[in-house]
């Protein structure tokens, strides 16, 4: 599990790591992670959808939960309640606080 909420490999400095969501209706949504994080024993990952050339479509992030098979392979499922959906979002959002605070320093 997540250790100081840095799960991921990522090089901080790599904005354009990216993932492409296929959707129920059969679209593809190609989406930057921005991190992964833990609350409360379960991983999640969130995303940004962007389009073509990287940019953000808007300024909504997908949160969905995280975990990998034995092969390492990702696994994204939804969260199903509203109660574990603010919970996460909360975290995330006191996340992006304090990453903002730490630019502004």
């Amino acid at each position: 599990m997540a250790a100081n909420n840095d799960v991921f490999p990522i090089d901080e400095n790599d904005t354009d790591v990216c993932v492409t969501l296929e959707l129920d209706n059969g679209e593809t949504l190609e989406c930057e992670i921005l991190t992964i994080f833990e609350v409360e024993n379960q991983d999640y990952i969130a995303l940004l959808p962007v389009d073509e050339q990287g940019t953000p479509l808007d300024e909504e992030v997908i949160i969905y939960r995280y975990s990998e098979d034995a092969e390492g392979a990702p696994i994204l499922d939804n969260i199903a309640s509203d109660d574990e959906f603010e919970a996460v979002s909360k975290v995330f959002d006191r996340m992006l606080e304090e990453a903002e605070a730490s630019e502004e320093a």
